[in-house]
Formats: structure tokens, C-alpha cells, sequence
């Protein structure tokens, strides 16, 4: 494996951790941040590994040749760990608080390295964590020690506490350019051409996101489904629209090999229903298929077509969109922006895409 970061794209955020890193200025405490399916986590693998490389040459870090690489890279280094708001709730003592497990997490994590120079910290969806978790955080990044290093991620970077980011050295994950990350896709996925175009343009630049399709086909399948559902929806009035919301969701949930079942009605056994979480991760995916439907529709009917991501095209997209209003398709579309705020805010995801079913324009008779 040749040295360097093996993440695809983001020059800026690479430039400014191997010089930084190499200059000895890489500050105690990374955020990394992006929209989900950035490839963040990918990104993050690189940092551990420059990191946690034990290559004499600083230059040559990370060199993906020595164990500490190779540990780092698979999360299994004595001076990693990783920690977010659902380990610390998944770890809590009967009766403990999700903060006051976030403390003992965060003292734990404090001890010396075992391996090398430094301890480094992965905290993955900061963001996540409430203001009291921040808070406890917040007062481990204030006790300096050149033993540890933190890495914050988080998709919204503005629900990290201000005075979190004050501390911290940001590296935003974006959209790879387009003829690079086709490029990649051919040659790591060894997917063809006209399918790593079509991935691209889908996953609009969002590198994770196209990996996951190029190594998930079901999920390329499902998502042709479910947006090929929301178009007949079109024509359908409110009754058969949050009918479909259940099964909707529950074909979401089969991605995770977890049905999902509606906390909201009552049960008659004791079976354990499905987390709420689960059902959010199930909107959340819907939402994103349902935006890019919309902006679809609406490029379309502005006489915009070459713009659709090839492989989007569904059989009646065009004709739908020509009966569309451009106007009404973009309010929509800052509607779902909301809903999608509000899933990450922990509204109810049933609830949510019902708010979104009645605002979903409806064409014409």
C-alpha cells in the first residue's frame, strides 16, 4: 500500500493536516466536519494513521507500511479510541446519566499512551451530544497535554458548542470533484464507467455516499424504489400518501436488516419494538432520496434536463415534471430541509415524513 492518505478528494483538508503535521502546528484538537456521506469517517482513518505512524521520516507519515498504521487504520491501536453519544448512552450504569457517562469516558481515555508518543480521542458525531456533554467535554479540551490529541465529527459543525470550535482546527469534507471521484470509483471499486458516472452524479460528490452504493447494490435498488413510489404519490391524495409513510419506512429499515415498528401504536406482547433511532436513520434515508427526486423534477421543469444525475431517470419523471410547478417543487424542497433539521433534532420520523406527504405537490387533473 503506497504512503499518504487514501481518502479520495479534499485537497484543502489534506494539505492542511500533512503540512501542519509535519511543521509540528497541528493543534490538540481536530473537527472534522461535512455532510453525512462526505466520507468523513474515510478521512478520519487517514488522520489516526498520520497520527499514530511510527515511520522515523515525518515526511513519509502516514506510511501505511508499519503496524501502527495498519492497527490505526482498523481501530485496533492501544492509543486509540473511539467515543459518541450512543457508546456513552449504550455504556451507562443503571441509573447513570448519558453525562455522567460521557465523564467517565472522558477520564478514562485521559491515561498515558501505551505505544507510541500520543494518545489519540475519535469523538464521532459531536454534534450529537447535548449542551451538558459538550460542556464535559468542553472542560477535557481545556486541560492541555501533549499526550493527547482529540478528533471531533460532526455533520453540522454550528451545533458544536462556539466555544468547542474556538479550540479546535477545522477540516471541512466535501463534494469530490466530479471527474475525480469517477476516477477513483473505477479504479478502487472497479466499477465501469457509465456506473461511475451515474454514482457521481447520485451521490452528488458525496464520496461515502458513492462508495456505499458502488458496495451496497440493494441499496441502489431500494433507492430507485422508493423514489419511484413518491412519484406515483403524485397523483395520490392524503390517505394513500401516509399510508405508504409505514411501508416506506419499513423498506428503509431492511437496509439495516432491522424492521422498523412504529413506537407510536400500542403493541399487545411484550416483543422489544425497534429503536426510534433506527426509524430516524430510515427517514433520514428516505429524505435524502426524496430530495434528490425533488431537485430532479424541478431541474426538469425549468428545461434543465442535462443537469439530472444520470441513473436518476425514472420511467415518468419527465412527463411529471412538465406538469409541475418549478415554484411549488422548491418550497417543497426547503420544506424537506426542515424536516430533515428537525430528524436530526430527534423529532419523530413517522410524524416528519407525514409532514412532508401533505406539503409533496400534487399534479394536476
Amino acid at each position: 500500500m503506497a504512503p499518504g492518505f487514501l481518502s479520495v478528494g479534499q485537497a484543502t483538508a489534506r494539505a492542511i493536516a500533512l503540512r501542519s503535521a509535519a511543521a509540528g502546528r497541528l493543534q490538540r484538537t481536530l473537527l472534522v466536519h461535512g455532510p453525512q456521506g462526505a466520507g468523513k469517517d474515510a478521512f478520519v482513518s487517514d488522520l489516526v494513521a498520520l497520527l499514530l505512524c511510527a515511520d522515523p521520516d515525518s515526511a513519509r507519515r502516514p506510511c501505511n507500511a508499519c503496524q501502527s498504521c495498519r492497527q490505526a487504520r482498523a481501530g485496533t491501536h492501544p492509543d486509540l479510541v473511539y467515543g459518541s453519544p450512543e457508546r456513552w448512552r449504550e455504556a451507562r450504569s443503571t441509573g447513570e446519566s448519558i453525562v455522567a457517562a460521557a465523564r467517565r469516558w472522558l477520564g478514562a481515555s485521559a491515561g498515558a499512551p501505551i505505544a507510541g508518543e500520543r494518545r489519540v480521542v475519535v469523538i464521532e458525531g459531536a454534534d450529537r451530544a447535548n449542551e451538558q456533554t459538550q460542556n464535559a467535554l468542553l472542560k477535557a479540551l481545556e486541560e492541555p497535554t501533549g499526550r493527547h490529541m482529540f478528533i471531533l465529527v460532526a455533520d453540522e459543525p454550528s451545533r458544536v458548542l462556539p466555544t468547542i470550535r474556538s479550540r479546535s482546527q477545522s477540516m471541512r469534507i466535501g463534494p469530490v470533484p466530479h471527474a475525480e471521484l469517477v476516477a477513483w470509483l473505477i479504479d478502487r471499486e472497479r466499477v465501469p464507467h457509465d456506473q461511475a458516472d451515474a454514482l457521481a452524479r447520485i451521490s452528488g460528490g458525496l464520496s461515502g455516499t458513492a462508495i456505499r452504493f458502488a458496495r451496497t447494490p440493494s441499496l441502489l435498488d431500494w433507492r430507485r424504489r422508493t423514489q419511484h413510489e413518491l412519484l406515483t404519490l403524485l397523483e395520490r391524495g392524503p390517505a394513500d400518501r401516509f399510508g405508504s409513510v409505514r411501508d416506506l419506512l419499513e423498506d428503509a429499515g431492511r437496509l439495516g436488516a432491522q424492521p422498523i415498528i412504529d413506537v407510536s401504536e400500542p403493541s399487545d406482547d411484550e416483543a422489544p419494538r425497534t429503536p426510534t433511532s433506527v426509524q430516524r436513520e430510515a427517514a433520514a434515508l428516505i429524505v435524502d432520496a426524496w430530495r434528490d427526486l425533488a431537485r430532479d423534477l424541478m431541474v426538469i421543469s425549468i428545461g434543465s434536463r442535462t443537469s439530472v444525475p444520470a441513473g436518476s431517470l425514472l420511467t415518468g419523471l419527465e412527463a411529471a415534471a412538465k406538469r409541475l410547478d418549478a415554484g411549488a417543487l422548491s418550497a417543497f424542497l426547503e420544506l424537506l430541509e426542515r424536516v430533515d433539521d428537525g430528524l436530526g433534532q430527534n423529532a419523530a420520523p413517522r410524524l416528519a415524513l407525514e409532514v412532508a406527504m401533505l406539503a409533496w405537490p400534487r399534479l394536476p387533473a
